[in-house]
């Protein structure tokens, strides 16, 4: 029993991480801004790629090989052809969904966030060593040492010993 407790312990504290919680979110949201970017590129973009041919996109197509048409409808009947229309339609439609996503969404976040972050009071503390600092106070503690004073006590003075002495340490 304890194993099946673990493991849906496990699944509850994978859902209530922060990154499941936003990418939910974030699909929730997309699908709703499809049907948007979808009356968009229905409304404004086939309307004005329409003034240079067909409103639909999807009826742009090259041949790759010798092609027939259908008389009626203009549809290849043989042959090889490329949809490069349906193509350019789903460019659109992201590039578009990017642009609401972004301009909507995640540049008032970050504002929000920075305006939060500036908010937040500064830390005065003097920052601590760098690694370089430190291997320098080491450096300088050893050379000392060596010869023959310790760190802190007057320089030249030995402290019980000379150079090469071993120096009692303390211990906790």
């Amino acid at each position: 029993m304890s194993g099946k407790t673990g493991v849906l312990a496990g699944f509850k504290e994978f859902l209530m991480r922060g990154n499941v919680i936003e990418l939910a979110v974030a699909v929730v949201v997309g699908a709703a801004f499809t049907n948007i970017v979808n009356a968009v590129v229905k409304g404004v973009i086939n309307p004005i790629v329409g003034a240079l041919g067909s409103q639909n996109l999807d009826h742009y197509k090259a041949c790759l090989t010798t092609c027939h048409t259908d008389a009626k409808s203009g549809d290849y009947t043989d042959g090889i052809y490329i949809l490069w229309g349906s193509v350019l339609s789903a460019v659109l439609t992201f590039l578009i969904t990017a642009a609401v996503v972004y301009f909507l969404m995640i540049l008032p976040m970050n504002k929000w966030k920075a305006r939060q972050e500036a908010k937040k009071p500064v830390d005065n503390a003097p920052a601590a060593p760098t690694e370089v600092e430190l291997l320098q106070e080491i450096r300088d503690a050893l050379v000392a040492q060596r010869n023959g004073s310790l760190p802190g006590s007057p320089a030249g003075s030995s402290a019980g010993g000379g150079a090469g002495s071993v120096v009692p340490q303390k211990t906790q």
